[in-house]
């Protein structure tokens, strides 16, 4: 893993925000602007087991605060320097005994005395958010911050967390700065682009073996079954660190161990992980040959699909890519059809739809080295899930699809 925050683009939103650093609390943020695990401690989702401060001016290094288990490791792989410690629940010591030593009383006092462990010291029954919060505290102190606007990861943060943040933090002006921290992840860079290509490559293969394996009676769970081995035999040099499917068989599209039948539809929305980052595609085979009505719809779907790519360039809102692409489904005689998004970002979050969304809400104007997934799905029951999906890079000039196989509807 390596850090991916750009440090002159935070400075840049940064100082159109009117913020002079940048706090971030959650474990993909930690990640994202450290290049290394957050550790354990974030399972909770809570904030406070783990920080990183990204001061406005991209010449001043940020601030790790980091759990003692993993502090090892972080100095290992991130380039931040300035870190502080957080103890977690664990305990540990670091210690050479001899082959024959009988008794590590000594080595290990000496072990915690050298990590500067006081009398009395106490573990805490998870992780103590508020010795966090006091680093930042200080960090920032150090910095000439005091008093400044800064800027914090809002969305990671309960209520009950920013309470105690804005007690320990009372020396600066908090500011929500969730905003800037989704537009910051919002356009990637070239090593972000990578294991998103990387990824949206190999869940093809997976994909190419599940309609290779769709036949009379193959189950549900049998084409999730060769997916997730196909995706196993071809990550060869590739640092995949997860996959997921949302695979449907018949006329049921939300679930069941449902046994292929001809005339069935299949729904393949798959995606892989590449060092935390996924990809996400669609695509919606048919088991012999479609219905009329059927391949009508999947026909509006495509059309839609079609309107609304002729759209997407740098410049363009997503909300205009909304329009056009819901105008062209209901010209299909699907007046009533309505969706909130037929998209979103792709990056490291914990499922596989990221912020920004192709939505008729949306403020945001698509930017060069943005990773989205354009789709258009329609799951009906009784019927069966139908869904067409790209994975695309905005480029200078337009945009680029990431994907090879075909769009249509496939009778296999």
């Amino acid at each position: 893993m390596a850090a991916y925050l750009d440090r002159d683009r935070a400075q840049a939103l940064m100082a159109e925000a009117g913020l002079d650093a940048l706090v971030l609390f959650s474990a993909e943020s930690f990640s994202y602007a450290s290049g290394a695990m957050s550790g354990v401690a974030t399972m909770w989702r809570a904030a406070g087991a783990v920080a990183v401060m990204v001061p406005a001016d991209a010449g001043v290094e940020e601030t790790a605060i980091v759990s003692d288990l993993f502090l090892d490791t972080f100095r290992k792989n991130s380039h931040i320097t300035d870190i502080r410690e957080s103890a977690i629940w664990v305990e540990t010591a670091t210690i050479t005994l001899a082959p024959d030593a009988t008794n590590a009383v000594d080595e290990v006092a000496a072990a915690w005395n050298e990590a500067g462990r006081q009398p009395g010291f106490e573990r805490p029954s998870t992780f103590d958010a508020k010795v966090c919060y006091q680093h930042l505290h200080d960090a920032l102190a150090e910095r000439g911050l005091a008093g400044k606007r800064i800027g914090f990861e809002g969305e990671a943060v309960s209520v009950t967390d920013f309470s105690l943040l804005k007690n320990t933090l009372s020396n600066v002006q908090l500011v929500d700065a969730t905003d800037v921290g989704r537009r910051l992840k919002m356009v990637k860079c070239e090593r972000e682009i990578t294991n998103l290509r990387q990824a949206v490559t190999l869940a093809e293969r997976g994909i190419v073996a599940v309609q290779q394996a769709i036949s009379p009676g193959i189950t549900r769970d049998g084409l999730a079954a060769v997916w997730q081995s196909a995706i196993s035999e071809h990550r060869a040099g590739i640092n995949l660190t997860g996959e997921w499917e949302y695979i449907s068989v018949g006329t049921d599209p939300w679930g069941g161990n449902a046994a292929a039948q001809p005339g069935d539809l299949i729904k393949v929305d798959v995606g892989c992980l590449v060092d935390g980052y996924t990809s996400d595609t669609g695509r919606t085979f048919v088991l012999g040959q479609a219905g009329a009505a059927v391949q009508h719809i999947f026909n509006a779907l495509l059309s839609g699909f079609e309107a609304g790519a002729k759209t997407i360039a740098p410049g363009v809102p997503m909300s205009e890519v909304h329009a056009a692409t819901l105008a062209a489904i209901r010209s299909s005689g699907y007046a009533g059809y309505t969706r909130g998004h037929f998209g979103h970002g792709l990056g490291a979050s914990l499922g596989s739809e990221q912020w920004p969304f192709f939505a008729a809400g949306s403020d945001v104007v698509l930017q060069p080295g943005m990773v989205l997934a354009f789709e258009c799905p329609w799951y009906i029951n009784g019927v069966g899930g139908m869904i067409v999906e790209n994975q695309l890079l905005i480029t200078e000039s337009g945009h680029e699809m990431m994907n090879s196989l075909p769009l249509g509807l496939v009778s296999v």
